[in-house]
């Protein structure tokens, strides 16, 4: 049976936990650029909770429902969420780290390494699922490892809530359930399989996760068709070569050398043999995702914190072995510098004119991303023009007559769009929102009757084959943002030719 955690141990744990923390409140409250495309389109989830939605299950939602209701819908307010929950993260890869038998050494590289990959400190920066998703990967890992250690059967339960309760966040956790049963098919824990709980737990898991199978049943598997939608063009063009290079950008290049140690120690350090069954969650999750064909890097990336851990346990073993100190140096201080190198373009620090001329000195260039290019990084151009955007239609809406008003709408072609619009309506006099993406589509039955209707972007051409009377009204222009974003006009049309159950059908986007 494994001894409890050192209490200096765990004081590293938390001092790095609430490290991380202090940093994600000081860098979100003077450093950020926006909010996300994202999350507004999440808080308009929250504003209708369901069992589930075409893009997503539905518990990161209910979180934010319940957050929101609590402190309010602000920027700040909700990314305290992320700040919580990943320091919570860290927390768990500490031990986990300590429990693979790691001492201060490993549990301090495993931590800090953790905080500094740039795919976990963009992916914290705004709230959503994957936020959640990093936490329940490295608790099931965990809880797998007690099993292995402990034996306790009741583990098997308390690992089945944390299971169904990560499908109901985010669906990719199915990946990690099938690297949890090759592990056990695999490893002695298969004698498990005669007694009844790892069954249990399997049950557990399903039950909980069983109200958003039941919403794709009555919504026309809205999710799968949305999964094959992503697969088949938004993410045509990856390979598995993207996948594995993606990995290694997004993950910092230094860190190579750690996951590489991290396989190491599952697979073929005599240390590492009898916790192998962790390991065979990275292991069955990197070889779906490479037959899959079309998956990006992110994907895989919360299991990369397994091999994080095992790697810093194995590297702190090779450098207690006389003349061998070196090791962890060479590998964690080239990592570490790395990770600074890098922050800027995971989480914002510098002020969008500084960012590009630090982009430029460090010679990275602005990833295509869904085949466009930008001058920056998607994920920090999707932060920019809300507001300015909703404040132009606002001021056009307010040049329709106000009786007219009330039968108006406005027409987003995406949800960033139409989350905006909704989300700064509580500042500017804004129409209600119809658009064709995702959830949005099934929302779009909240609207009835308009008869008149503010479109944002096109062309003339494509509105005039639904509506009689289209005016090209204004024009929004603004910096950073993405191509599509920008650069547009905003029209008002009258009379439709065709019904809006008919333009709803036709424009129907699920990706």
């Amino acid at each position: 049976m494994q001894k409890k955690t050192d209490k200096s141990i765990l004081t590293i744990i938390l001092t790095v936990s609430l490290i991380n923390f202090l940093i994600y409140i000081i860098t979100t409250a003077f450093f950020s650029y926006g909010i996300f495309r994202d999350e507004l389109y999440y808080i308009a989830c929250a504003n209708r909770l369901d069992f589930g939605y075409v893009d997503h299950p539905p518990l990161s939602i209910a979180v934010l429902a319940f957050w929101k209701f609590l402190f309010g819908d602000s920027m700040f307010v909700i990314r305290l969420v992320p700040a919580i929950i990943s320091s919570a993260t860290i927390f768990m890869i500490g031990l986990f780290t300590a429990r693979l038998g790691g001492g201060k050494i490993a549990v301090l590289i495993s931590t800090v390494v953790l905080m500094l990959t740039p795919v976990f400190l963009g992916m914290n920066t705004i709230y959503s699922m994957n936020v959640f998703d990093y936490l329940f990967w490295i608790t099931s890992a965990y809880i797998f490892l007690r099993i292995i250690q402990e034996e306790n059967k009741r583990l098997w339960i308390i690992l089945g809530i944390v299971l169904g309760l990560g499908l109901l966040n985010k669906t990719s956790m199915i990946w990690l359930c099938a690297g949890i049963f090759i592990g056990i098919l695999l490893t002695p824990l298969r004698k498990e399989l005669k007694s009844k709980y790892p069954y249990i737990a399997a049950a557990i898991a399903l039950i909980i996760f069983s109200p958003f199978i039941i919403w794709n049943f009555t919504h026309d598997f809205a999710h799968l068709e949305f999964m094959r939608n992503a697969a088949n063009r938004k993410y045509g063009e990856l390979t598995p070569i993207s996948f594995i290079l993606d990995q290694i950008l997004i993950l910092n290049p230094g860190s190579v050398l750690l996951w590489l140690s991290g396989i190491f120690f599952f697979f073929f350090s005599k240390t590492g043999k009898k916790y192998r069954a962790p390991g065979f969650i990275w292991l069955t999750t990197f070889v779906i995702l490479v037959i899959n064909w079309h998956s990006k890097g992110e994907y895989i990336a919360a299991g990369y914190q397994i091999l994080f851990a095992g790697g810093a346990v194995m590297l702190e073993e090779w450098s207690l072995i006389r003349h061998r100190e070196w090791i962890k140096y060479v590998v964690v201080v080239p990592l570490v510098l790395t990770g600074i190198l890098i922050v800027p373009f995971a989480r914002p620090l510098l002020p969008p004119e500084k960012f590009l001329e630090y982009q430029d000195f460090v010679g990275l260039k602005s990833p295509v991303n869904e085949g466009i290019e930008t001058t920056m990084p998607q994920f920090y151009s999707d932060m920019f023009g809300w507001e300015k955007m909703a404040k132009k239609v606002s001021d056009v809406y307010l040049t329709i007559p106000e009786k007219e008003r009330e039968t108006t709408v406005v027409y987003c072609n995406n949800y960033g769009k139409a989350g905006a619009v909704e989300y700064y309506s509580k500042k500017y006099p804004l129409p209600k929102v119809v658009c064709p993406h995702n959830n949005y589509w099934y929302w779009w039955d909240e609207v009835k009757n308009p008869t008149t209707i503010i479109i944002i972007g096109g062309n003339l051409e494509d509105h005039l084959s639904s509506l009689e009377q289209v005016d090209s009204v204004a024009a929004y222009k603004t910096r950073y943002v993405m191509p599509y974003e920008n650069n547009f006009t905003i029209f008002i049309g009258r009379g439709f030719k065709r019904s809006v159950k008919e333009i709803r059908n036709s424009d129907k986007v699920f990706i």
